[in-house]
């Protein structure tokens, strides 16, 4: 084999899965067709399961970083819509969490004691970062990991058997143990493996661009609906969004023009905007289809290559992350014997139902956005719930992907859900035992019983005694390496009284394979 892994897209989710392969062992390849970052404008933002994928990962003061470089942006913006003060204008965009359908969100509405809030820690603090950056700072990572990242590489097709893939490139020939398309939308992987991949067809063209224009005074900054359609402006200088019910592009490939965007804004907007110069543009629609299955034998789908949306309330990064995250430590653990190749089974029952899910709250979004009456009194009922406390703390937990829960075996609350990023005493949180890839036993009552249990795991779970005050009523966390919990438990009624440690031997054997020196059944 030349390769454990090839990984067809060099983007975010590919750059994502290729690094969390590595940390698992495995030898990896990433065909990327382009030979730079595409600079073509994408998502502007990021939800809280990508920050706190990367935050796990020792990525945090990068992100910080590239997010106060953005915030500098945008008080640029605001200091050029309000003749130079931009200091308490930027605080008032910052008052804001996002949005449903162009319905925006009021920070200060949010109640944070709410299940799914106060839990991810310095991630929570992380969102205004662009989906170029993260490729950068992933390819970066990748690199350092050891990942060969082959730019100007296409795939053009591959053979697959019981044992190996053949991947065709332009470049030749690769042999690999397996193939993961993270190729996109129009993912070639995805095509000549043959994955059904029902959906709806798209009703609508929407266009998001980064432009130069004059007369722009009048153009209200943050989204607004219309008698025509709805648009953006902002939140960085002469970003501009459109969003049309005519149907689809008669061409999804041709070029975006000045004149179209000029044309498409003034009819949407209302107002007499002159573009002037146009730095990066795009198109795209509400296209929402979703694979059945994420695997084929020994082929992989993640991000887009598996699921298609239109962009509204930047899930897809997101969701394309967390498929990297879910399926990367489980695949290497496949391909390095420590697991059976039937753990593969569960990334698409764990992906499938969240990426079925984001593919509705897109869907929703639409149809809030519709010009006709029916929708736009939907409309008028959605902003009301908006501003109250129990619906923008709704539609912000789900944004934010709150809402996520794998069916695991177990009863406690933790069970599926994304580990909280506990402040532990040995000074760290529990996000800074992660960075390795591993899993972790954190045991919060110092009980030898647990770390017996996970002696025969060395080198696939790591094991951590420390306390939380935070948290007094918590034993013990078992997490996976992808941040989500195996198992866990809570202290005993008595201060004295053992730590159970029922239910953790077999979340052990479930996740992480048979203990060192035990023989595997059958």
């Amino acid at each position: 084999m030349d390769y454990d892994v090839v990984v067809a897209g060099g983007g975010p989710v590919g750059l994502m899965l290729a690094c969390e392969l590595r940390l698992g062992g495995a030898r990896v390849a990433v065909l990327e067709r382009l030979t730079e970052v595409d600079p073509t404008i994408k998502g502007g933002a990021i939800t809280t399961p990508s920050a706190e994928a990367l935050y796990r990962r020792g990525m945090l003061p990068a992100l910080a970083e590239v997010q106060r470089q953005a915030m500098d942006r945008f008080q640029a913006f605001m200091r050029e819509r309000n003749g130079g003060d931009g200091g308490e204008a930027a605080g008032q965009g910052l008052g804001f969490v996002g949005h449903f359908a162009g319905i925006m969100l009021r920070a200060d509405l949010v109640d944070r004691t709410e299940p799914g809030f106060g839990d991810a820690g310095p991630a929570a603090e992380i969102g205004l970062v662009a989906q170029q950056d993260i490729e950068r700072l992933l390819g970066g990572r990748a690199r350092e990991l050891g990942v060969d990242v082959c730019r100007g590489v296409e795939l053009t097709g591959f053979d697959a058997d019981d044992g190996a893939v053949t991947v065709r490139t332009s470049g030749g020939a690769i042999r690999a143990g397996w193939l993961v398309g993270c190729d996109g939308g129009r993912s070639t992987v995805r095509k000549l493996a043959g994955f059904e991949f029902p959906g709806t067809d798209p009703e609508i063209t929407c266009h998001q661009a980064v432009v130069e224009m004059t007369g722009a005074e009048d153009l209200k900054v943050g989204w607004a609906a219309t008698d025509t359609g709805v648009f953006a402006h902002g939140p960085m200088p002469g970003r501009v969004v459109t969003v049309e019910f005519d149907g689809p592009p008669a061409d999804r490939d041709a070029p975006v023009t000045t004149e179209d965007l000029q044309a498409r804004l003034r009819r949407v907007s209302g107002v007499d905007v002159t573009i002037t110069g146009v730095r990066t543009a795009t198109r795209f629609t509400d296209h929402a289809r979703q694979v059945t299955e994420y695997r084929k034998g020994r082929v992989l789908l993640a991000g887009d290559a598996a699921h298609v949306h239109s962009a509204f309330g930047s899930q897809g990064l997101s969701l394309g992350i967390g498929d990297a995250m879910n399926l990367g430590w489980k695949l290497a653990a496949v391909i390095g014997g420590r697991a059976p190749e039937g753990l593969l089974d569960t990334y698409t029952s764990e992906r499938h139902p969240v990426g079925a899910w984001v593919l509705d709250w897109t869907r929703s979004q639409v149809a809030a956005m519709r010009p006709d009456p029916q929708s736009r009194a939907l409309r008028e009922i959605l902003t009301d719930l908006a501003e109250t406390v129990t619906g923008t703390t709704y539609l912000t937990a789900r944004l934010n992907g709150a809402g996520v829960r794998y069916e695991l075996t177990g009863e406690h609350p933790l069970t599926g859900r994304s580990a909280p990023d506990l402040e532990l005493t040995d000074g760290g949180r529990l996000a800074d035992h992660l960075h390795g890839g591993r899993a972790l036993l954190l045991d919060l009552t110092d009980a030898p019983e647990l770390r017996a249990l996970a002696a025969g795991y060395a080198g696939r779970v790591d094991t951590l005694t420390a306390g939380c005050p935070s948290r007094p009523e918590l034993a013990a966390v078992l997490v996976r390496p992808d941040g989500f919990t195996a198992w866990a438990a809570d202290a005993g009624a008595q201060a004295q009284a053992p730590t159970s440690t029922a239910g953790l031997a077999e979340a052990l054997e479930e996740w992480f394979g048979v203990p060192e020196g035990a023989v595997a059944p059958g």
